[in-house]
Order: structure tokens, then sequence, then C-alpha cells
């Protein structure tokens, strides 16, 4: 990233010009982690050619903003309920790393990129803290696939723009009308989503929820992630078949 405003929309619009160069009249995309950020977004600023929208490890937009209300509280489901604890969790006890980049990513880069243990460290902690591992203090992702992805961010020196897109979507009006596209969303064990506010601004048609994996799910439950994926883009219908059912308010 050599330039600002390198926002979650801005990278949709150029996944959706890479794609029309390339010659793809149809296409679906799937997205986790930033991924659930762009994967939307794509289906908003290209509704004409996207089949459907895949997404894993989703936030924003399938979480509250604010306090839960005691009436709506009551009304959640047992696994609802979990994952507002996970998310309640993560906002008092995890949420610095966003807090850093969304605000002073420059700064934090500054040290990433000096240091190759500070980088390790950076990832790793995130390895340890976001996967499902109930029974076992150690991550369940091979160490040479966690020293891979360090060892990339390291040669590629890209601590900093992989920080800024953080503060990039922070500073920006991230708010786009629903296009009626068609989501399918995987729900993992340690994921935070939570139906009821996803389906306020997604077209939501398939709605996967698993006992295992967590936030990295193509490392941790494969299968289940491919196997998903697969189900959903099976069911999906072209653009122009596509009936015009814009999500609930």
């Amino acid at each position: 990233m050599h330039s600002a405003g390198w926002t979650s929309q801005r990278a949709a619009l150029a996944v959706a010009e890479l794609m029309r160069r390339l010659g793809y009249e149809r296409y679906g995309a799937q997205g986790g982690d930033r991924g659930a950020f762009i994967a939307p977004e794509l289906g908003k600023v290209d509704p004409e050619r996207v089949v459907g929208v895949h997404i894993n490890a989703a936030t924003l937009g399938f979480i509250p903003w604010g306090e839960v209300s005691d009436d709506e509280l009551e009304s959640f489901t047992v696994s609802e309920r979990e994952r507002l604890a996970r998310l309640q969790h993560w906002s008092q006890e995890g949420n610095g790393y966003f807090q850093v980049q969304a605000t002073r990513p420059q700064t934090l880069a500054a040290g990433l990129s000096d240091s190759p243990a500070g980088q390790l460290a950076w990832i790793v902690e995130k390895f340890k803290e976001w996967t499902f591992a109930p029974d076992s203090e150690e991550i369940p992702i091979d160490r040479d696939i966690i020293l891979t992805e360090v060892m990339i961010y390291w040669l590629t020196n890209t601590s900093s723009s992989s920080s800024r897109v953080y503060y990039e979507d922070m500073h920006a009006e991230l708010w786009s009308p629903p296009s009626g596209v068609p989501v399918g969303m995987a729900v993992f064990a340690e994921d935070v989503a939570i139906r009821r506010y996803g389906e306020a601004g997604y077209n939501i048609v398939r709605w996967s929820e698993f006992e295992r994996g967590g936030h990295f799910a193509a490392l941790e439950a494969p299968d289940l992630l491919v196997e998903d994926v697969r189900a959903f883009f099976a069911t999906v219908r072209t653009p122009a078949e596509r009936p015009v059912t814009p999500p609930s308010p």
C-alpha cells in the first residue's frame, strides 16, 4: 500500500476491475477476517456479476453496536448468548491490536518492521488466542505454516500496509446500500457472528454453525469450510436469474 485511501470498498473495486479485465462475466467471492469485510463489499460494488458471497470469521455487520438491551437479550438463543459473551470478552481484553492499528498504524509498523521477533510475537499471539483448542494449550496449526505466514510479512515488509487497512476503514464511511446478492455464512466454534444482525443488511440464504474450528477456519477445519462453500455456491443463481429480494430493514 503506497497511497492512502485503501479501504475495504476500494479493495473490492480493485478486485471487481481485475475480474472484469480477466473476462469473468459471473463469479463468486469467499472471505474470512479482512476478507469478511471485502467480500460483502464486492457483492455491493459488482452485483451484476457476483453470483454470491460466502463469509466466515465475520464481525462488521454481524454484531450489535453498543449495549444489548435486556428485552433483546431475553430473545437470544443459547448460542447467541455465548457469542455475545465472546464478543464482550474480546472488547474488554482482546481488541488492543485493533485500537493501535486503527489509530497509530505507522507507529506500530516501525517496531514490527525492525524486529522479526516482534513480528513473530504480534502474529503468533493471535493464532494462540483465536484458534479453537478447548483441551490443549498448543496452537492447533502446524508451526511451519505459522512461520511461513510470519515470513511472508517480514520478507515483503508489509507490516505497515497490513496495519493501515484498519485505520483506513475506521476513518471512512463504510456503509453502502444492500445489494440483494445471496450471502452464505459459516460460523465456527470461536466466531461471534449473530444472524439477526446480519439479516439487517444482507440477503442471507445459508447459515451454518459448527462445533469446531475457530477464526482461522481454512487452517483449522478445512473440511468443514470447503464443504460449506461448495454447498452454498451450488444453490446460488446467476445475477440475471436472481429475484430482487432486499434484506429486511
